[in-house]
């Protein structure tokens, strides 16, 4: 796995990762537009990372500290390149920045209905916490 490459978002790839999401990424969000995206890569340089394989957009993970906790969205691998490390090295990425930045646990967003995700997600030794449960309210319409 040597050809893969980690790196921060640039403004310059919103729209490669847009477009990589409607392949990759399973459940839209509210926040999957160019604006959400631009805002998300000026407001914190190094939340959104991407793992290329010559020259190709195959993976990406937001990892969002907001100095209390550390959150991951949006691990995405492109459907034709997965069971190849590629979501490894992208938590691997993420967690180190959480270190880096003080952060002492991660949580992770996981659709409910995504018995892949799950799996992959325990394998990297992530569980769910049944315990709480997410609530949301959107704050514009869209």
């Amino acid at each position: 796995m040597t050809d893969l490459r980690i790196r921060a978002a640039r403004a310059e790839d919103v729209d490669a990762v847009l477009g990589f999401w409607k392949t990759a990424a399973e459940g839209a969000s509210i926040s999957d537009d160019r604006d959400g995206v631009e805002r998300l890569i000026a407001r914190d340089a190094g939340a959104l990372i991407l793992a290329e394989r010559a020259g190709e957009l195959v993976g990406t993970v937001i990892a969002g500290f907001d100095g209390w906790r550390c959150h991951l969205y949006r691990l995405a691998v492109h459907p034709d390149r997965r069971r190849q490390g590629i979501g490894t090295a992208l938590l691997a990425a993420a967690e180190e920045r959480f270190v880096r930045l003080g952060g002492r646990r991660a949580d992770a967003m996981v659709l409910t209905r995504n018995e892949t995700a799950h799996h992959a997600w325990h394998a990297a030794g992530y569980a769910p916490e049944e315990r709480w449960r997410r609530w949301v309210k959107p704050l514009t319409e869209s």
